[in-house]
């Protein structure tokens, strides 16, 4: 396999009240093409930022973030926009589902932003629903599925425009045990069958046990890694 996550020297801080808040210190990373990783650590040692740097939605104070080659930290604004859209995959605890609109309709928002014409939109959403198991309701808003058939749907909008990662912070935190096993289930199939590299953020030893490495962030630091 090949590299297509290269993190090396990695400090990120925040700023407060002129005082300089570390978050993340002098951190090296690297991700396989295919891989699936599981980031656990204590509520504050900065396991979401790092998620949040590799998806370029935050930028590094110092050092380099490659994907495939390309260190989005130096990237523009409009640049990030245009390559999130297209190579990144995000699922969250909370789902982030827009109610007012069906399953159909969230899944569909990614796609609004391409090139493809209403009849190839349909084709890849009924595809990526059809994935996560919930092709029969497309047509449901968000109040009448249950929390897992939320994240199930949330899942198909990450996919729904092939990304190479999917980045997923806590996506059981919010589910009850068979619930977070099915959504477990479909991320082991993403990784598996379809490929895609996983990295997920999780407190849950069960949940991170579905990854092929485990690695640990303590105080901003990587402290010990599980294969």
């Amino acid at each position: 396999m090949s590299e297509i996550i290269g993190i090396s020297n990695l400090t990120k801080s925040y700023w407060r009240n002129n005082i300089e808040i570390p978050v993340l210190q002098n951190l090296n990373l690297e991700v396989e093409n295919g891989e699936f990783l599981a980031l656990m650590g204590p509520s504050g040692s900065g396991k979401t930022t790092l998620l949040n740097i590799i998806a370029g939605i935050d930028r590094p104070t110092e050092g380099a973030v490659l994907i495939n080659g390309e260190d989005i930290g130096k990237k523009s604004e409009s640049w990030l926009a245009k390559w999130r859209a297209s190579n990144i995959g995000f699922v969250f605890q909370f789902y982030n589902l827009i109610p007012v609109l069906t399953a159909f309709e969230n899944v569909e928002l990614p796609l609004l932003l391409t090139k493809l014409s209403k009849s190839e939109r349909k084709a890849h959403v009924e595809t990526a629903l059809g994935v996560v198991g919930l092709a029969d309701r497309m047509h449901h808003s968000p109040k009448q599925l249950s929390g897992g058939q939320e994240q199930r749907v949330a899942i198909a909008r990450a996919i729904v425009t092939d990304p190479q990662i999917i980045v997923a912070d806590e996506p059981t935190g919010d589910l009850d045990k068979n619930a977070a096993t099915e959504i477990l289930t479909i991320m082991e199939r993403l990784n598996a069958e379809f490929k895609k590299t996983i990295v997920m953020v999780t407190h849950d030893p069960h949940a991170a046990e579905k990854a092929k490495r485990i690695l640990h962030l303590e105080k901003g630091e990587l402290v010990g890694e599980k294969r």
